[in-house]
């Protein structure tokens, strides 16, 4: 049975309530686990930085207000002793200490004992300390319990001639009732930490979810007529991308869509007109004019007629399915137009020169854009191609090529009937065929491949027309600048 997948605001819940549950614990190790060891690692450091000080600093006169400073700074005990264990000065973190000095009376050296209080005793421990530090090659040693920790070594103090000993401690277990509070408090912190953090963790999964299934509802609509879903844009700029690329697609696919609907209802009735035609007079060359020469041979010539009519519908359909379709550029070089006018013109001159049609050329020279050859090419035939069915009494036909203002132009000229007013921009729409059926058309795509092909360079078509004197139709580029070609 195959497994259902979670949704994304269940997923990214998920994931918020694993992360918080992670920073949790762990904040849990630390606070009580690993707390007693942090701590003591952190004192043990702290007290023997403090007696390095002390020694640095042993045969100094100020000696002993420097311990009370240590002492105070670190909570540490401090004893100064001789190495018979005799007190030379004490230190807590309570008071300043006391002090040896010495002093004159009467002219006589006596040391006298200044106290400020009372002497702390020495620890219990202190023979057992001051026994393994004589015993240490070091002449420094560490003692270490659960709730006290004694680092000693020898050093020479200021006023005393023989060399003294230097005992510093400090209490291990005054965390254990801190960690205690810390607990409690952590219960309560987590509790209150994990109920907002849910609250928090659904609001912005459901916010994190939200355009996701908007965008997930749209790509389902794409292929519907109605395909229109609300998206509110800023969530994040990914999010916006993927929203913009939906809606193309799916214009891109309502375009396609039409097309193909307005691709089968005019080629449907294009193509069923040369397809009766030929069927008709292939019936009757089958049953009628089979044994009459001439009628079969005239039969015979409307279907081919019909047959080369139908191949160029259906060259142009999909010539113009291609143009209209693709979605990658044309390969563009640099083309001298000059030479496409004129060698499309000489194929027109060669086929139709003997029917007395007449070509009047005016093309410049040099004039030069990026464009696609064959593209070009084709506009231009299609061009003469119209102007050459429509061309009037005299069968003339204008063929130019200039440049102003930096475009390219080219025009190509009848003298036939013309176009009345209201269907100039209606000639270059595709299937528009009113024009050609009143001529010799042949399915209403030439003018558009014409006007795809320019659009696709980036140009612009144009047409000018007086009913009963002919018409012009102009295609314009722009040149580029010299050195961008």
């Amino acid at each position: 049975m195959k497994r259902k997948t979670m949704t994304f605001q269940r997923k990214l819940l998920g994931c918020f309530i694993f992360f918080t549950a992670v920073i949790f614990a762990v904040l849990w190790l630390l606070q009580t686990v690993f707390l007693q060891r942090f701590y003591n690692g952190m004192v043990i450091k702290n007290t023997v930085s403090a007696a390095d000080k002390i020694s640095a600093r042993s045969n100094e006169a100020d000696i002993t207000e420097y311990i009370d400073q240590l002492s105070r700074d670190n909570s540490v005990l401090v004893f100064v002793t001789d190495t018979e264990g005799n007190i030379l000065y004490s230190s807590d973190e309570y008071k300043k200490g006391h002090k040896l000095r010495n002093n004159e009376f009467n002219g006589m050296r006596a040391d006298i004992r200044v106290e400020h209080g009372h002497y702390r005793e020495l620890p219990d421990n202190y023979d057992r300390f001051l026994s393994e530090l004589v015993a240490s090659d070091s002449n420094e040693i560490e003692l270490l319990s659960d709730e006290m920790y004694i680092y000693g070594m020898y050093i020479d103090f200021y006023g005393s001639d023989d060399k003294a000993v230097m005992y510093i401690g400090t209490m291990l277990n005054a965390v254990g009732s801190t960690a205690r509070i810390i607990r409690v408090q952590l219960i309560w912190v987590t509790l209150l930490s994990v109920i907002t953090g849910f609250v928090i963790a659904w609001f912005m999964s459901r916010s994190f979810s939200r355009p996701v299934a908007q965008l997930n509802e749209k790509a389902h609509k794409l292929a519907d007529k109605d395909s229109d879903t609300d998206f509110r844009k800023g969530f994040c700029s990914e999010l916006d991308e993927l929203n913009d690329t939906l809606d193309n697609t799916a214009d891109k696919l309502k375009k396609s869509q039409e097309f193909q609907n307005e691709l089968l209802a005019n080629v449907s009735h294009d193509l069923r007109t040369p397809l009766t035609m030929i069927k008709g007079y292939a019936e009757m060359i089958r049953d009628i004019s089979r044994e009459d020469e001439k009628q079969c041979a005239e039969d015979v010539a409307v279907i081919v007629e019909e047959t080369d009519r139908l191949t160029a519908l259906v060259n142009e359909i999909l010539e113009y399915s291609e143009l209209q379709m693709t979605d990658t550029q044309l390969v563009m070089s640099e083309v001298d137009l000059a030479e496409v006018v004129n060698s499309v013109a000489d194929s027109f001159e060669n086929l139709y020169s003997k029917e007395g049609y007449i070509f009047e050329r005016h093309i410049a020279e040099n004039i030069r854009i990026n464009g696609n050859v064959s593209r070009l090419q084709r506009a231009v035939y299609n061009l003469l191609d119209n102007a050459v069915r429509h061309a009037g009494e005299d069968k003339w036909t204008g063929v130019m090529l200039k440049s102003a203002d930096s475009k390219a132009v080219i025009e190509i000229s009848d003298h036939g009937e013309g176009i009345a007013a209201e269907e100039l921009e209606k000639i270059w729409d595709k299937y528009y065929t009113k024009r050609q059926r009143q001529g010799k058309g042949v399915s209403g795509l030439g003018l558009a491949i014409v006007k795809q092909t320019v659009v696709l360079h980036n140009g612009r078509c144009e047409a000018e027309s007086v009913t009963g004197k002919g018409s012009t139709f102009r295609i314009i580029f722009d040149i580029p600048k010299q050195g961008s070609l």
